[in-house]
């Protein structure tokens, strides 16, 4: 049967819509996994670092470019380049990064990432999310609410590490440094192990919104790594090489809080 261009293009975006129904959009999250958010004993004063760009209840690996920046903030004040300590790993074939990083003074650590654009077909946009998380070393707790200063970004209200399951993380989500009122926030937890199953496609990623502050508030309910990314759209589009078209630019700023069993 002979199809005209137009029914083509109609055809392929009615397969997109059947596919996104069939299968909700799951959220994109940039994971920045540190070995352990808290060091304590000198002697184990290294860690790994992973950087992988996922689904992360899911499991759902997606390639994740070079990243445009990669550092630390030592105590809220000195910022070190850690861009160059980046190797690349596989995962099922798929693209990731991995530093190794050692702690040499005391005091909290944010560690932080911008990644390269990444194209999402089926919502026809590009996404960056700047991403931090917060190790503690040798007992100092000093720089854990300290801002980064990336385009978004969430400073945590609550301290971010020493944190049991069912403790609750509030945090403050900034956009070029001013509160963003009203920011929708995406929850999720990391399920590399496939350990929970999501009832249903709701259960995925967690929604909730922040307050007219910019503050927004999350009970941890099981053990674990949770990600939580603040979400808004550039201000400027983004011309996509391979068709020459602007489209808008998702920005979220994201962290990453582990939650312990009391023991």
């Amino acid at each position: 049967m002979h199809c005209s261009m137009m029914s083509v293009k109609s055809l392929g975006k009615i397969t997109l819509m059947a596919i996104c129904f069939a299968f909700p959009l799951m959220g994109h999250f940039q994971v920045l996994m540190p070995g352990t958010d808290i060091v304590e004993d000198q002697a184990k004063a290294e860690i790994g670092i992973d950087c992988i760009f996922c689904h992360p209840f899911e499991g759902a690996l997606m390639n994740m470019a070079y990243p445009s920046s990669f550092g630390v903030m030592v105590r809220g004040g000195s910022k070190e380049d850690l861009l160059k300590t980046l190797t690349q790993r596989k995962i099922d074939g798929l693209l990731a990064w991995q530093t190794q990083y050692k702690f040499r003074q005391p005091g909290d650590h944010v560690f932080y990432l911008s990644p390269a654009a990444y194209w999402e077909p089926a919502e026809e946009k590009f996404i960056v999310h700047y991403t931090k998380v917060v190790v503690n070393a040798f007992g100092l707790e000093k720089g854990w609410d300290a801002e980064v200063g990336l385009p978004i970004e969430i400073v945590p209200l609550t301290r971010p590490y020493g944190l049991y399951a069912g403790n609750t993380f509030q945090g403050l989500v900034l956009v070029d440094g001013k509160p963003a009122p009203h920011t929708e926030v995406e929850v999720e937890y990391y399920n590399p192990n496939r350990k929970y199953t999501a009832m249903s496609g709701p259960f995925v990623t967690q929604v909730i919104k922040a307050d007219a502050n910019g503050v927004f508030t999350y009970g941890m309910p099981v053990a674990g790594w949770w990600g939580f990314a603040a979400l808004n759209e550039a201000k400027d589009k983004m011309v996509r090489d391979a068709d020459g078209k602007s489209y808008p630019v998702e920005i979220g700023g994201l962290i990453w809080v582990k939650a312990e069993e009391m023991r």
